[in-house]
């Protein structure tokens, strides 16, 4: 097997978390719909800090904004390692926290 030249691997590395962000990105985009839906089922008005956040994903803005999806990318990854299982108990609630901390980020980092 051939190896891999140290700039071949760096563009492997690269493709690869891109891949990553890109998959981050559609998922989210499904959970805001999602997230979304789920206020118009209750019939209550979504709170700015979550729809802020949601219209982020929906309206694809992470394209003009750089590094922004990798931030929330890491609140991701933290949110799963630090909040409790989802159950359908909790999953309405456990994703508007997330969305709320996306908003936070968003806010903070300037995007």
């Amino acid at each position: 097997m051939k190896r891999l030249k140290p700039e071949e691997r760096y563009k492997l590395n690269v493709r690869k978390q891109e891949k990553k962000l890109e998959d981050f990105a559609e998922h989210e985009f499904e959970w805001a719909n999602h997230l979304i839906q789920w206020y118009g089922w209750k019939k209550e008005d979504l709170p700015d800090d979550e729809y802020r956040a949601s219209a982020f994903f929906l309206n694809r803005e992470y394209r003009n904004k750089p590094g922004s999806l990798t931030l929330l990318y890491q609140m991701y990854l933290r949110c799963g390692r630090e909040l409790p299982d989802v159950t359908k108990e909790n999953a309405f609630d456990i994703l508007r926290f997330r969305f709320k901390m996306y908003a936070v980020l968003l806010k903070n980092g300037g995007y």
